[in-house]
């Protein structure tokens, strides 16, 4: 009976080494598995006919941006600070934008609107070669005026045709892909429009983060000891740091950068471009959480140049009490300096602490005489009289050191020339390039197991028919 055990033992060293190989093999999968989306732009004009409609001589009416929105060129809108995933093996792509537009048009003399639609959070979704763009959709029925909110509906289907999602690079870009209403974004868009309208094309670019480095086989070290941290606490009525977002007008900017203006903006002294708006940080002053009073002034410096175009900005300043709020800053008109210049007058009751932040979410603006003035050194100078409405302030105070202000909108990453991503003429995945090492080391690893397994199995079978041959002489012969 010794032929039992040499057959127990080749199943089982086949058993271990099957599971050696299986262990080994998904882990290249697991590597190429899905990735994180983080940072990037979506552009879309939602439908220009209704923009244009909204803002015309029937509607008389306007839109506003939120929460970091954006214009770009002359029907688009920008959302910002994609988040999602994206799998390259599978195609499968998520993101979530987030920004919004709201619409209004036929004010009636109560001061509210017929037309009142926002749409805002815009998500795209693909799948198997299908996408669709989610959005919440706040709105007023045409006919009967109800109001509904509405999250995520999927309100417009994409139309992907030849365009590979698998094996993009980072970023992600899809340019100008067409999108239809659905049924569920008719109802959403108040009766404005019937299902299998034509809405704007789609394009969006989204950067997709490198996987995470595999853990390192070594024994861990220990762990540094913790630094003794610093007291939080800042003296009373102090701050720790502080900012205020403001994007002066939108109208302004698309003035500058357009062809009448022909000509851009550069910041300084620490200001950043959050898209919509500028950030003039490192604010220093007194912040009174109880009174609700402010007093800071902020670095940074806009300088916007053009076409009879040549104005700075710069040493902003916030007051706020009683709950208004006026902003002032330094301006440059040529080589003619004011300082101290109230510009706008902006809404301070929404401004509230909670835990160390402190924050005032896009108070409504409007110029002051001074800041009529400031733009006198511009050819539209007539457009902004004292009481224009400008474009909103927001402040972010971190009252100790442990309070994060909030992040600006991330816009992602351009796209270099030549960089993979999903196309109708896309080639077999590329982004697997940087796993080729890994997965030709793990098929390497397989093939030797393999014949390892194949060397075993012959020796087994080898020594069972040697005991096979010398156990039968001993053997009884088979009856007839």
């Amino acid at each position: 009976m010794p032929a039992r055990p040499a057959r127990a033992s080749a199943v089982a060293l086949l058993a271990t080494l099957a599971a050696l190989l299986g262990a080994l093999l998904p882990a290249t999968a697991a590597h190429a598995a899905g990735r994180t989306v983080q940072g990037g732009r979506l552009d879309w004009g939602i439908k220009s006919s209704f923009q244009s409609y909204v803002t015309g001589p029937v509607a008389k009416g306007a839109f506003k941006l939120k929460n970091g929105a954006a214009t770009v060129g002359g029907s688009l809108f920008r959302f910002h600070s994609a988040t999602g995933s994206y799998d390259p093996d599978s195609g499968v792509f998520e993101a979530a934008f987030s920004g919004g537009v709201s619409f209004q048009g036929h004010r009636k003399p109560d001061g509210t609107y017929e037309l009142d639609l926002t749409v805002s959070r815009p998500t795209v979704k693909i799948s198997g070669g299908r996408g669709t763009l989610y959005a919440d959709v706040s709105g007023k029925a045409k006919d009967t005026g109800a109001v509904t909110t509405q999250t995520q509906v999927p309100f417009a289907t994409l139309g992907l045709g030849g365009v590979d999602m698998k094996g993009g690079g980072s970023p992600v870009a899809l340019t100008n892909i067409p999108a239809t209403l659905t049924d569920q974004g008719a109802k959403a868009f108040a009766g404005y429009y019937s299902a299998g309208a034509q809405l704007d094309p789609v394009s969006l670019s989204a950067d997709v983060l490198a996987p995470a480095a595999e853990p390192s086989s070594s024994v861990p070290s220990a762990s540094t000891p913790a630094q003794p941290s610093q007291d939080p606490q800042v003296p009373q009525g102090a701050f720790a740091d502080a900012a205020v977002d403001w994007g002066v007008r939108r109208t302004f900017r698309e003035y500058v950068t357009g062809s009448v203006g022909q000509g851009k903006w550069t910041l300084s002294e620490g200001a950043q471009d959050g898209g919509a708006l500028f950030r003039f940080p490192q604010g220093k002053g007194a912040y009174d959480g109880r009174k609700g009073t402010l007093d800071a002034a902020f670095a940074g410096t806009v300088h916007f140049t053009g076409a009879h175009l040549d104005l700075k900005l710069g040493k902003l300043s916030v007051k706020v009490e009683n709950g208004k709020g006026v902003l002032s800053a330094d301006v440059t008109t040529g080589s003619e300096t004011k300082s101290a210049v109230a510009l706008v007058e902006f809404d301070a009751k929404g401004l509230k602490t909670e835990g160390a932040l402190a924050t005032l979410t896009e108070a409504p603006a409007t110029l002051t005489e001074g800041g009529s003035q400031a733009f006198g050194s511009t050819d539209i100078s007539s457009l902004y009289a004292a009481g224009t409405e400008m474009d909103p302030v927001s402040l972010s105070i971190a009252l100790d050191a442990t309070a994060k202000l909030p992040a600006l909108p991330d816009l992602g990453s351009t796209a270099p020339p030549g960089a993979p991503s999903p196309s109708a003429s896309s080639p077999a995945p590329a982004a697997k390039a940087e796993e080729s090492s890994h997965t030709g080391l793990y098929a390497a690893f397989g093939v030797a197991v393999l014949v390892l397994a194949a060397g075993a199995v012959f020796l087994v079978l080898r020594r069972k028919r040697a005991a096979d041959a010398a156990d039968a002489t001993d053997a009884p012969m088979p009856q007839p």
